[in-house]
């Protein structure tokens, strides 16, 4: 049994109808509102919590009064908090979260160019920490308590005690300047081949700082099933270890690995915060860093409960995702 935030997974002989997994759905989304309900208020009492007058803030002491008053009302500032909050709730439902003091464009725009941006470098991530990941862990696993296994240990335990922008100014010393592979920083769009030079370095700095948290927990899944009677059956045989791992061990190891992965959302989207700003990434971490220190109330909003939505999707995804590894997943609440 592997516990999950806010449900079980119980494994069963029987495979369970699409019916189970509608009925969890429909719970998961529920369980979901009043999550949803708590980013939304945290999201609009930032403006509200403000000391002083949020308008005077972002355009200083020099404004004048009538322009002190269009910002008001443009932002809401001139009614009630009450209406403040219905307002906030019916724009942020159809996406309309005003215009970016900073831009001068709709936040809505602002957001979508980069989210594409951040997105990209979060897969990416991902996907380097998986590829890394996954070929240590079986290493470790198979080879438990030999000079691999150590090896990997302590290797994990470094880079994951490195600060990850540290590791990412050690990989542009070495790659961009010393070896001149691929670019320092920026983000050139000109095609998908320049792209991905400019988000190699990013991606590499959050997928190592992640890899050693998914080799360990992979580690110990693939040890624990490795002593499983099935698999000494599957040997006995005469299937090959490579047969054996990758069709009888994995298959019931990942889960363990989806959940970390779904957990550990929340470190990618604040390293990657860090990180854009390091390699001069244009996506949502720059701009929410742009926003705070010009005072862009809009775009902070809107940011956070981005953010929140992302991470409440995200984890619900990983949820449904363990029954497409192993069908034998039944979902109930616990």
């Amino acid at each position: 049994m592997v516990r999950a935030v806010g449900n079980t997974l119980i494994r069963q002989r029987q495979r369970g109808g699409p019916g189970n997994v509608y009925r969890y759905l429909g719970r998961r989304l529920l369980h979901s509102i009043p999550v949803v309900v708590a980013v939304t208020v945290g999201a609009f009492v930032i403006i509200v919590l403000v000391p002083g007058d949020p308008a005077l803030n972002m355009l200083g002491y020099n404004a004048t009064p009538e322009s002190l008053a269009i910002l008001r009302r443009d932002l809401g500032l001139d009614r009630s908090v009450p209406e403040q909050f219905i307002g906030f709730v019916r724009g942020a439902v159809v996406g309309d979260f005003g215009e970016s003091i900073l831009k001068k464009e709709p936040v809505r725009d602002v957001i979508a160019t980069r989210a594409v941006i951040s997105f990209s470098l979060l897969f990416y991530s991902a996907v380097t920490a998986v590829v890394v990941a996954v070929p240590l862990a079986i290493l470790s696993a198979v080879r438990r308590n030999r000079w691999q296994d150590h090896l990997m240990r302590l290797g994990s335990m470094i880079t994951f005690a490195m600060p990850s922008f540290w590791l990412g100014l050690l990989l542009a010393l070495f790659f961009a300047i010393r070896l001149g592979w691929l670019p320092v920083a920026g983000y050139d769009k000109t095609n998908v081949l320049t792209i991905l030079r400019s988000l190699t370095l990013p991606a590499a700095t959050i997928g190592l700082f992640l890899a050693p948290i998914l080799a360990r927990t992979l580690r110990s899944s693939i040890i624990e099933v490795l002593d499983q009677e099935y698999v000494e059956a599957a040997r006995a045989r005469g299937y090959r270890e490579s047969r054996v791992i990758g069709r009888h061990v994995m298959r019931n190891s990942l889960i363990a690995t989806v959940t970390v992965l779904s957990l550990i959302i929340g470190f990618m989207i604040s390293g990657s915060v860090i990180v854009e700003n390091v390699f001069a990434i244009p996506g949502l971490g720059s701009l929410i860093v742009d926003a705070v220190l010009q005072r862009d109330y809009p775009v902070i909003q809107a940011l956070v409960l981005f953010f929140g939505l992302t991470v409440i999707v995200i984890n619900l995804a990983a949820d449904l995702t363990y029954a497409a590894i192993d069908p034998r997943v039944r979902l109930v609440t616990g």
